[in-house]
This record gives structure tokens, sequence and C-alpha cells, in this order.
């Protein structure tokens, strides 16, 4: 049997093995850093990082040592994460609104370290990406209450930017009035027409008299602004803890399920999906068809002829030309594959435009920013 010295000596070798192999992980963790700034893709990635523990623990055969693994796994994973966010800290990231609006913690959730900079409406933040002023904007695609964000779409067809990225936030709204106010003392709220919408059954029920206003984070404002204990606003958590407001009531939405999906617009396309077809997988069309009769069922007749399934698919007219629309598709699926190629192919042959938006996997974001 060996001495204690002989294992420390054993240990020591092991260790100066695993710290250079450390710092070579590290230095392809910048070059991570660097694709998901170019791609405007956030620092974590669960379905990515569950996938790869779920791998490297079938490398240890000894299942007592197993779980001691994963948490080393854990542990290397969350370095890698902060390490990334200390190399993307430069980055810039636009939103549309102001500190506090719904945009603003989509952004902060998704980008904790990169420098957020808001617009003053959805166009804005989005050419600001094209002319390459900032390096990803962050804007709503649908409110599952209130649909799609129409100018969104508008803009995803005639731009140039692509979609890597596709998060659902919870959406949680708040009574908000000044310090001292209490929900008894309301008589009027002031929120953005959605939120005031979202909470259409709790304003109602509480004889509230409404007031729309540009946004929710705005409505706070007016509110401090006023320092009228009858005026409150709805809005976020986040929004009181900025503007010193009162938290009256908390998610007084009328749907425990109101999520807003935000699409993350960069210059450059994700391709490296790989080329296995995973579940979670999806990508977004958006296209025209000729003016003939059954161009566009031939069309959904393609997509589902190669084993695609099509979540939604809606039709926005096109402003320049009169009664004449386009088409936003988002289907579940891959489209990195060889199968998916020879769908474009197939599509480029009967639609006038066809534009690849983007493609992503699904992901829910629970764990909100501070406040929220």
């Amino acid at each position: 049997m060996a001495d204690l010295t002989e294992y420390r000596e054993a240990i020591g070798k092991i260790d100066e093995q695993m710290a250079a192999l450390f710092e070579e992980r590290m230095k392809i963790c910048s070059g991570i850093a660097e694709y998901k700034k170019e791609h405007g893709l956030s620092v974590k990635d669960k379905a990515r990082e569950k996938a790869l523990i779920d791998r490297n623990r079938r490398l240890i055969k000894d299942p007592e040592i197993e779980e001691y693994y994963v948490q080393f796994l854990n542990g290397m994973l969350s370095l890698s994460r902060a390490y990334q966010e200390r190399l993307l800290t430069g980055m810039k990231v636009a939103y549309s609104g102001v500190e506090g609006a719904y945009a603003y913690i989509a952004a902060k959730t998704m980008f904790h370290e990169a420098s957020l900079e808001c617009k003053n409406d959805f166009a804005s933040a989005y050419r600001s990406v094209e002319n390459g002023d900032c390096d990803c904007a962050v804007l709503p695609l649908e409110n599952s209450y209130a649909g799609e964000v129409s100018a969104v779409l508008d803009l995803a067809f005639s731009g140039t930017l692509f979609v890597d990225q596709v998060v659902d936030l919870p959406i949680r709204h708040c009574l908000l009035g000044v310090p001292g106010s209490s929900r008894e003392s309301i008589r009027t709220v002031i929120s953005h027409p959605q939120a005031l919408q979202q909470c259409s059954d709790y304003v109602r029920n509480h004889g509230f008299s409404t007031r729309e206003y540009g946004n929710t984070a705005l409505a706070a404002q007016k509110v401090l602004e006023s320092n009228d204990p009858s005026l409150g606003a709805i809005a976020s958590k986040e929004t009181a803890k900025l503007n010193g407001l009162t938290v009256l009531d908390e998610n007084v939405q009328d749907s425990g399920i109101n999520t807003t999906r935000f699409a993350v617009f960069s210059r450059t396309m994700d391709r490296g999906k790989g080329t296995e077809n995973r579940i979670d997988d999806n990508f977004i069309l958006v296209f025209t068809v000729r003016n003939e009769a059954g161009s566009l069922a031939q069309t959904l007749n393609i997509i589902g002829a190669h084993g695609y399934n099509m979540k939604s698919v809606r039709s926005r007219p096109m402003k320049e030309l009169l009664w004449k629309y386009f088409f936003f598709a988002e289907i579940e699926g891959n489209i990195n594959t060889r199968n998916g190629q020879d769908m474009l192919k197939e599509l480029s042959a009967i639609c006038g435009d066809l534009k690849l938006l983007g493609s992503y996997h699904a992901c829910v974001y629970t764990d909100l920013a501070e406040g929220e």
C-alpha cells in the first residue's frame, strides 16, 4: 500500500493535467462567447447543459462516484457561464421601452452582463442592429393573451436580421402606487393598452377607471411624478423597484399562464444546430405565394410532406402592395438537415419570396431577473 506522500504526489500530477485541460476548455469557451455575441445568443442554454450532463455522467463507471461527478460538472458549467458573461460585458442589446418594461426584463434575464440600450420603438431597436450600433435586439413576437405583435412580424419580413433564439417570459402584472397609497385608495389605473386588457377582470372587479399609456414602465413613472394616492399603474415588480413605488397587489393578470414570447434578432444566422432531429427544434419561415389558385395549400402540403409540423401560420398585409400578403410560419423540426434543405428548394420554386428567418430550440424563462 502506498503511503500518504505517494497519494498526494499522484493527486498532484492529476491536478496538473486537469489544470491544463481546464485552461484549454476555458479558451474554447471564449470562442463560444464570441460566437454567441455574433449570433445574439444568451450565455445560459439549459437544454445543452442538461444534454452534456446526461452524456458525461455515463463516462463514470463507479455509481458511488457518479453523483459527485455531476456536482463537478455543474460547478464547471457555472464557471464557464461566469467567464463567458465577463467576456460579453461589452455586448450591446437593444430593446423597445424603458427600464422596468417587460422587454427590459427579458433582455436582462437573457443577457446578464450586456449593456442594455432602450429604444423608442420596435423599428428603432431593429435598425440599431442592422446598422451595427447594437449586437442584437430583444423584441416581442406574441402574447398568449393579446396575440401577435404585428409590427415586429412586419420587420421580420422586410428587414435583414435573423432569429436564433426565442424564449417564453411569464408576465406577472402588479398594481403599483406611490408610497403611502393602498389598493383601497386607487381610483384610476394607467398602463399600456395590452396590459389593461390582460387585467380587465381585476380592474372591473375593483371598480377602477382606466387610462392608456405608452408602456407599463412609463405609466409607473407617471404615477411617481403625480404623487397621487388615487392613481395606480399596472406594471412589473421590477418597475416598482426602479421607480420607488409600492406594490399594492401582485399577479393581477386575468390569466395565470399569461406569457410573452420574445425573439432575439441578430445579423447572422446560427447554423450550428447539428444534423440530429430533436423534438424541441423549431424554425421560422416568412414567405409570399404566387397569385394562383391553391398556391398556399401547395406550400403547406410540401411542408407536411417532409414530416414537419406547423405550429402556427399568420398572414400580414404587404404595405407597399394593396391586398397582397406575406405569411409568417413557425414550424417544429430541425431545418439543418438534408430533408430540411430539400424542402426549402421545393418551396423556393413555388414561393414568390422565401426567407428562413432562423432556427431555435424551445426555452422558457422562469428564473426572471432580480425583482421579478
